[in-house]
């Protein structure tokens, strides 16, 4: 508008420019400003920024470590960790302080203490004082500072025995607030026992060595049975570093029940010699024979001081078996078959005489048909967790982990706060600490609720630890290592210890049992297909020369099909099951009958022979041959339609077996051939093959007698007439004689030298 009030032609002056431009600009920029605002029709809403810690939570104050976990009267406590700034606005003047107490009463004052995140002004103590302070001038938003505080521990102010918790915060300002306030506080616990107790709590901590199976049933055929392996993961478990490694050379200096998985053991011996490597449609020689053969001998020498514990051969999963198998015909047949060669198999391979007398469900978790499963099994002594277990009185201690349950059987109940502190991501140095300092922190608390009752208990961490999990473990052990509230006990003896006449002694029910547990559970087809596999197993053994290079593999692989570790993971459970009963049809299709082509009789008795085929490296004996046919007019052995004969075959050769025949009339049969094994069982396919029966008459007969005396008589007078004429001859003095008529040409026509027919052509 303005443009067009001015004279065409002529430009603007500078300032009128300048004027309009500015107008423009803030004439248009709320539209602007409206139009940006309306949101597409087809666009999302946009995200919400998250909003930056505020207050006492800006600054993440991480303690990892803290040094020593519990300290003398004469020591130096040093704590270090991380801040890390989370905050939208740098801080400055910051400082790290330490800050101790208050005494904590009682195990539930220490669960409670650790659910405060946020500083609370009157609750929290005060710092130890400026002295003992970590400044830095500033801490920028989003990134870390390393700290560590050293302060002696007469400086803490520690009174009475007991469990004080401990913080390390951090305050500053920011330009937002300006004066000084706590931006972030991180607590632990510091038990304060300077002088060992007068009573002190038997400590039982199980330290299990169990793996997941990776043995197949698949042996070479060789001497030795080679044995194939699904992967080579267990190397790398028992390689230094390796969780179990870690296991074995942590464990070799605590005071620990070695709870032991035979299948390991037996697992790691068989790496140590020759073994193969399964690698997609073949398998590959293993290379980690120098591993297994170290861990093997270092576990040896650790345990042959201490207390092994060995669970059924592979750790069936008792609560799968209990919910899902036991009703499968032949399941705990298999369970007891575990039980019966734990001990065996740990004494073959570590030279110790272990106890088979426990039983561990998963987590601890039981009701009464895990137990009655578990018994049936052998086992007297049930390992339990008391958040499955759970008190009905209110006791006010914990009390002794030893409970009787009935018919002999002692439930061990293991403490299910201490038993679960190592579960969670160890890896992190603030997580290990943490549960390093509250595992100290609840084994004294537990002390103290009754000083004048001295109790047993029982630790049973996660069954397979990762290896910063058994570090973390081993850590919370050697805190406890000057026993000044506790002391070490087996699990053989905790099992044995007075049980306290106030504890619930009553087995959960069975709707008690933890849901996500039952999830879990292999489903009852599992245990079917166990069923059919171990029948198989049954028909096959029972025709071997030498059934233990099948039995053996076979059965071990069929109790790695129940372990525990398959929890979660039900397609590799399919996968091995699978693997172990199409193995087993693979050799059980090497012994079968050869195809036969049609046979032809040509007359009222013949032999037809059956061939039955081994292509197993070892003999099959005690099998049975039989042959029906379909047509009465054929019969075996002059008996009936049905004939048997017994079968033995050597390793790698094929027998035929000859089976007198008898016909009536000429036709034709069907022959059915079967294998059987001696108990009745049908053992591989069958085979069906035609016989053709060409029987010769008595008329054909009489007309070839007749034929050959025709020929008997034309011969003789045939001779007759040669020697009258040669008489003749001499008579008349004539030597050559006259010519004669040439013989006359046969009636039968000549020998045919073409095939008899097709088929397979069986003389009388």
């Amino acid at each position: 508008m303005a443009e067009a009030a001015d004279f065409q032609g002529t430009r603007p002056s500078p300032a009128r420019r300048w004027l309009r431009r500015t107008a423009s600009a803030v004439l248009g920029a709320p539209l602007l400003a409206g139009l940006l605002a309306v949101p597409a029709a087809d666009a999302a809403p946009a995200a919400k920024p998250a909003k930056a810690p505020t207050g006492s939570r800006t600054v993440d104050v991480s303690l990892n470590t803290l040094s020593p976990s519990v300290p003398a009267e004469d020591d130096t406590l040093t704590v270090s960790g991380t801040l890390t700034n989370r905050g939208k606005e740098t801080v400055s003047s910051a400082e790290v302080d330490l800050r101790v107490g208050p005494r904590l009463s009682g195990r539930g004052e220490v669960d409670d203490a650790a659910k405060r995140s946020a500083y609370v002004p009157g609750v929290d103590p005060a710092t130890v004082g400026d002295k003992y302070t970590v400044k830095f001038p500033k801490l920028a938003k989003g990134i870390s500072q390393d700290f560590t505080l050293t302060v002696p521990v007469d400086k803490l102010g520690l009174d009475d025995p007991g469990v004080y918790q401990l913080g390390v915060s951090v305050s500053g300002r920011t330009t937002t607030t300006p004066y000084e306030r706590v931006l972030g506080i991180e607590r632990s616990y510091l038990p304060w026992q300077p002088e060992a107790s007068d009573s002190r709590t038997k400590l039982t901590f199980l330290w299990p060595l169990i793996a997941s199976p990776h043995v197949t049933a698949e042996t070479r055929s060789d001497e030795q049975q080679t044995p194939v392996f699904t992967d080579d993961d267990l190397a790398k478990e028992l390689a230094p570093g390796g969780r179990l490694e870690q296991m074995v050379s942590l464990g070799s200096r605590l005071p620990v029940t070695w709870v032991v998985d035979p299948d390991l053991l037996a697992s790691v011996a068989a790496m140590a010699g020759k073994y193969e490597v399964e690698s997609d449609d073949t398998t590959v020689p293993g290379k980690n024979q120098a591993v297994a053969k170290q861990w093997l001998t270092a576990l040896e020498k650790v345990v042959e001081d201490g207390k092994v514990v060995a669970l059924p051969f592979a750790d069936p999963d008792l609560a799968s078996i209990a919910h899902r198998g036991k009703n499968v015909s032949g399941t705990l047949s298999h369970l007891q078959n575990a039980s019966a060669v734990a001990a065996t198999t740990v004494e073959t391979i570590l030279h110790v005489k272990p106890s088979t007398d426990f039983a561990w469900p998963v987590n601890g978790a039981v009701d009464s048909s895990i137990v009655d499963v578990a018994t049936s099994a052998g086992a007297h002594n049930v390992i339990a967790r008391s958040d499955s277990f759970r008190e009905t009185t209110k006791l006010p201690y914990t009390p002794t982990a030893a409970r009787p349950i009935g018919g002999g059987t002692t439930a061990v109940v293991a403490d299910a706060r201490l038993s679960t502190l190592f579960d969670g991501d160890m890896s992190r140095a603030g997580s290990a600490t943490r549960a390093v300092q509250k595992f100290l922190a609840q084994t004294l608390a537990l002390t103290e609720q009754a000083p004048d009752n001295e109790r047993s208990i029982v630790v049973a961490p996660p069954r397979m630890p990762t290896a910063a999990q058994a570090q973390t473990m081993a850590r919370a052990l050697e805190g406890l290592a000057g026993n000044r509230w506790t002391q070490p006990l087996d699990l053989v003896a905790a099992a044995e210890v007075k049980p306290d006449p106030r504890a619930t002694a009553k087995v959960p029910r069975a709707s008690a049992y933890p849901k996500k547990l039952r999830a879990q559970e292999l489903p009852t087809q599992a245990f079917q297909d166990i069923r059919t596999t171990q029948g198989s197993l049954d028909s096959f053994e029972t025709i071997l020369t030498q059934p233990e290079r099948v039995v053996t593999p076979f059965g071990n692989a069929v109790n790695r099909s129940m372990s525990t570790s398959w929890r979660g993971r039900s397609l590799a459970a399919q996968q091995y099951r699978d693997a172990v009963r199409d193995y087993l049809q693979s050799l059980t299709s090497e012994v079968q009958l050869i195809e036969k082509s049609d046979v032809t009789l040509s007359g009222r008795s013949a032999t037809i022979p059956v061939t039955v085929q081994n292509k197993l490296v070892q003999g099959v004996d005690r099998l049975v041959l039989q042959l029906t046919s379909d047509n009465i007019r054929l019969k075996f052995n002059d008996d009936g339609s049905t004939a048997e004969l017994p079968v033995g075959v050597a390793g790698g050769h094929s027998q035929s077996v000859k089976f007198d025949t008898a016909t009536s009339a000429n036709g034709r049969a069907q022959v059915t051939a079967r294998l059987f094994t001696e108990d009745g069982t049908q053992y591989g396919e069958e085979m069906t093959f035609t016989v053709k029966v060409s029987e010769v008459t008595p008329t054909v007969l009489l007309v070839i007698a007749g034929g050959l005396l025709l020929l008997v008589l034309a011969g003789v007078r045939m001779y007759s007439h040669r020697k009258r004429a040669v008489a003749s001859d001499t008579a008349d003095g004539n030597g050559g004689g006259p010519e004669q008529p040439s013989d006359p040409t046969p009636d039968t026509g000549p020998e045919s030298g073409a095939p008899s027919g097709t088929g397979e052509k069986v003389d009388r």
